[in-house]
């Protein structure tokens, strides 16, 4: 079996592939796995442009409704078939799609989705032995992935970045794939084949208002109230949401209590506390100025502004200026 994990970048299949073979895509992130089942129909539409596509569910697959989808049309021989939801194929369909799958119809692709999960996974185990099938791996990207995640997506469209400039851009758009190969694609056509650099990311994601809104609290648990009041202003002045403020205040508390129990790597701290590695630096920079008593003291603020940013309070702007400089001077310096 022929085996592919697509982590990033342009999943690249040929139709030598997918005519003739089992296409098994298995995992649980949704953006890669039907970035495989578009590649693979691309590859069966490069063989053949007047190929036929259909698709159907595993709950509705059956050996008749198989055979109707990969019958050769009067217009074209060559067809492609997918099927979502491998898991929850009927057990009695099991024997006649293993059947199938040992001898493949040479004009035919299949295309067999399954959510990565346990359930189905006898019937994934089976035709995983199988010559004729090509394993696609959608597994799942985690925060200290994304980075990576995001160079692979500018060098599949033969662009380099530079690893801050990644970081910026997680930082900007989030742990969305799909926002972040969307951004992506988007900066790689702007820079017509330039580096892309930290200082060409910010103008384009630099202002996003979650990204704002986490610059705030960073500057907050660092101990620096001027500037975070500044950021602050500015944010609100450009229609930054209030309650983003106080929930990304209240992450980075969380970060920093998270961050003082655990004893163990870079790598291992940002898999912990689900963010990216450089975020780390950052959250252990901040933490040699805060002590267990001021964080708690910190969590209680936090909560009462959220409260006053949602309607107990008449000003949210003037709750979050109190915010701000009460959590900031909880900081002790080092």
């Amino acid at each position: 079996m022929a085996e592919h994990e697509d982590r990033g970048g342009q999943q690249d299949l040929h139709r030598h592939e997918v005519l003739g073979r089992i296409v098994l895509i298995t995992g649980p992130e949704e953006f890669l796995a039907e970035r495989a089942v578009t590649a693979a129909r691309e590859a069966v539409k490069a063989a053949d442009p007047q190929a036929e596509f259909s698709e159907t569910t595993g709950d509705q697959l059956t050996m008749a409704t198989l055979g109707e989808m990969s019958a050769p049309s009067l217009f074209s021989t060559t067809r492609c078939v997918v099927v979502r939801n491998l898991e929850n194929v009927p057990d009695d369909t099991h024997p006649g799609l293993l059947a199938y799958a040992e001898d493949p119809a040479p004009d035919i692709g299949v295309v067999l989705v399954h959510n990565g999960g346990p359930k189905g996974s006898g019937l994934l185990n089976r035709l995983r032995a199988l010559p004729a099938v090509s394993e696609v791996k959608s597994g799942s990207v985690s925060a200290r992935e994304l980075g990576s995640f995001v160079t692979s997506e500018m060098r599949s469209h033969k662009v380099r970045i530079d690893p801050e400039a990644a970081d910026l851009l997680v930082a900007a758009v989030g742990n969305n794939l799909r926002a972040l190969a969307a951004a992506a694609s988007q900066l790689a056509a702007d820079v017509d084949g330039s580096v892309v650099t930290a200082d060409l990311v910010k103008p384009y994601f630099g202002g996003r208002a979650e990204a704002k809104s986490f610059t705030i609290a960073d500057l907050t648990l660092a101990g620096q109230p001027a500037k975070a009041l500044e950021e602050l202003r500015w944010g609100l002045a450009t229609g930054l949401a209030p309650v983003l403020v106080t929930s990304a205040l209240a992450a980075g508390v969380r970060s920093l209590i998270g961050f003082k129990e655990i004893r163990a790597s870079e790598a291992q701290v940002a898999s912990i506390l689900k963010v990216p590695p450089f975020k780390v630096r950052i959250i252990r920079d901040q933490a040699r100025g805060w002590e267990s008593v001021g964080l708690a003291q910190a969590v209680r603020l936090v909560a009462h502004a959220d409260a006053d940013v949602k309607g107990q309070a008449s000003d949210a702007a003037y709750a979050l200026e109190k915010l701000v400089i009460a959590v900031a001077g909880l900081r002790t310096r080092r």
